[in-house]
């Protein structure tokens, strides 16, 4: 029992270094999540998940995968995908139908594959899936047509494909190709989808009016949906097997889209769940393998990765955009990127000892092809995705912009000076006259709340990495502040001192998210009557002659630093939190007063 705890929470320590390291080095956590499990599991022999868990490990497999699935569909809005929902249908139909058989015919013809295992290979590895999708499109930054598009198919293709492997499953199991096994065959299909819509969409609606009408305390919203997403998936499996995973599909898919139902507190949660059973799975899962199954494979396993990457994709890609509106550049890192995930490993794990039990041949070589797959999509596209995104034109720009909270005269005029320095802005406000204004220097702006659902779909982020909250009104900065802390990070939230409170008290005081731009004594009021009085935002340059110590002795009080610029074009702001220290090549950009006039010698 202690050895056990002491190895659960080994895994869980393992899992965070891994992810750590993968923020730390901007590569997908599972190159360092699998290479993990095979240090531990079939190199020290230090972890052995079928000893750990026994015949709970794929019960435990099995509810993560639902998990990771729901919480990846609860990202599906169908206004993201509007007018390329026939490319997104083509990729999860016709292009799966194309990618199943030519990795089929790969493993069948390069690894000797009997049919029956070589179908399954191909229906068990049609999947991308967002858990390895979503930490690459971090990575990657492509245009929001191709990450709509390559989310879409990652979490939609995962229980159609798994849907695809247990209907080949089922029919090597029912034990040949005769007319009573296909009948069985199509029946098993109709069950599946009908017993998945049904339940999925009943459990959506019925968690969504929970929601909505307000049933349940808040504090229980996470509890309550997770244990729903529980029994639907298990329920669902119950009534017919396998069906779990399109249930809860479609359930996160309902919740994501009925009108009036905010799930962002829920999918907070359900991220954190996901990211703890994504790192824990991988670790388990490449634990379970043995070096002696690839050697028995040798190079041909390499090439069913090739046909895999050169052929499949492309052709898929091709085939689901013909007609539509991607340019080729899009087409061409499409067809690049198509990672397997977890549910590939997953389901390959749970069938191939079913097919070892059954006496198949090669049965056991099943789950070593698909983590050849695995390891190889994902490592040879998290290398060259990027490179060849900037190559192709189609990445973002890094997120060095501002979100600014309020077009005010104080924002414009940080707006302006930031955009001097090649920073892009948007500002937004509710208030019709500071829009027009801003307008009229040139500003990029949004009318409207930063935080409204009109927001949520029309406000352009690209390019934007941080928040300043420089409306004259606290609420609103700190609204936005909580709102978008999860977009951009907290360390990346900057809100104006909030005005003086009537009481120095911890329960009067406003609950402050992010750091306190330009230092703590510095509020809107403060600015703005700087303005008035004649103020002006100045560009100074730090030099080997003139350090930012001789800056603070030449304008003292007098100065207001707001941010600093480094030679390579860095944003640094001046905050309660960060106070930079510019160096030679830095342009310091300050609100500077006039110099007090000396009185006149009488």
């Amino acid at each position: 029992m202690e050895n056990a705890v002491l190895t659960l929470a080994g895994i869980g320590i393992a899992s965070l270094l891994c992810q750590w390291v993968s923020w730390w080095l901007r590569l997908p956590a599972i190159l360092f999540l699998l290479l993990t499990g095979i240090i531990l599991g079939p190199v020290l022999q230090w972890l052995d998940p079928n000893a750990l868990f026994g015949d709970l490990l794929f019960p435990f497999v099995s509810l993560s995968v639902a998990v990771i699935l729901f919480e990846g569909s609860l990202t599906l809005k169908f206004h993201e995908i509007r007018g390329l929902e026939r490319v997104v249908r083509q990729m999860f139909s016709t292009g799966l139908l194309l990618t199943w058989l030519v990795s089929t015919l790969a493993a069948h013809y390069l690894v000797r594959f009997p049919w029956e295992l070589a179908f399954l290979f191909g229906a068990v590895t049609v999947v991308t899936g967002p858990t390895v999708i979503v930490p690459m499109l971090r990575t990657v930054r492509p245009n929001a047509r191709i990450a709509n598009v390559l989310r879409w198919e990652g979490i939609v293709i995962d229980p159609v494909g798994a849907l695809l492997a247990v209907l080949v499953f089922d029919f090597i199991i029912s034990g040949s190709g005769a007319g009573g096994a296909i009948g069985h065959t199509l029946v098993v299909f109709g069950k599946i989808v009908l017993s998945g819509l049904i339940l999925g969409g009943a459990g959506g609606l019925f968690i969504g009016n929970v929601l909505k009408r307000h049933w349940l305390p808040e504090y229980l919203h996470n509890m309550a949906t997770l244990m729903v997403v529980f029994g639907v998936f298990a329920l669902s499996n119950e009534m017919q097997e396998e069906s779990g995973l399109l249930a809860v599909t479609v359930m996160g898919i309902w919740l994501a889209n009925m009108k009036a139902v905010r799930v962002d507190q829920i999918l907070d949660f359900k991220e954190s769940l996901s990211l703890l059973l994504i790192s824990g799975l991988f670790i388990l899962l490449a634990a379970r393998l043995r070096f002696d199954q690839f050697q028995l494979m040798g190079w041909a396993a390499g090439g069913v990765f090739l046909v895999m990457q050169f052929v499949a994709r492309p052709l898929k890609i091709w085939v689901a955009t013909l007609g539509s509106t991607l340019s080729w550049r899009e087409r061409a890192l499409l067809s690049w990127i198509a990672p397997r995930g977890i549910v590939a490993a997953a389901v390959s794990a749970l069938f191939a000892i079913r097919l070892q039990q059954q006496g198949l041949p090669m049965a056991d070589l099943l789950v070593p092809l698909t983590f050849m797959v695995i390891i190889g999509t994902v490592v040879l596209q998290s290398a060259t995705a990027k490179p060849l995104a900037v190559l192709l034109k189609v990445a973002e720009p890094e997120p060095n912009g501002v979100l600014i909270i309020g077009a005010n005269p104080v924002a414009r005029a940080i707006a302006k000076a930031l955009q001097q320095h090649k920073v892009s802005s948007v500002l937004a406000d509710s208030n019709w006259d500071n829009i027009r204004a801003a307008r009229m220097e040139g500003l990029t702006t949004f009318f409207g709340s930063a935080v409204s659902e009109h927001a949520d779909r029309h406000l352009d982020l690209v390019g934007i990495g941080r928040l300043l909250g420089l409306s004259h009104h606290d609420d609103r900065n700190m609204l936005a502040s909580y709102r978008y802390r999860t977009e951009f990070g907290l360390g990346a939230l900057y809100h104006l001192a909030a005005k003086p409170e009537k009481s120095s008290h911890p329960k009067h005081k406003t609950a402050r998210q992010g750091a306190t731009l330009f230092g703590d004594d510095i509020s809107y009021a403060k600015l703005a009557s700087l303005i008035g009085q004649g103020a002006e935002i100045r560009n100074t340059r730090i030099t080997e002659n003139f350090s930012f110590n001789d800056y603070n002795k030449e304008y003292g009080k007098r100065a207001i630093p707001l941010f600093a610029m480094t030679a390579k074009g860095k944003l640094h702001l001046f905050s309660s939190e960060e106070k930079p220290e510019p160096l030679a090549g830095w342009t310091v950009v300050a609100f500077v007063s006039e110099a007090k006039q000396k009185p006149e010698a009488k």
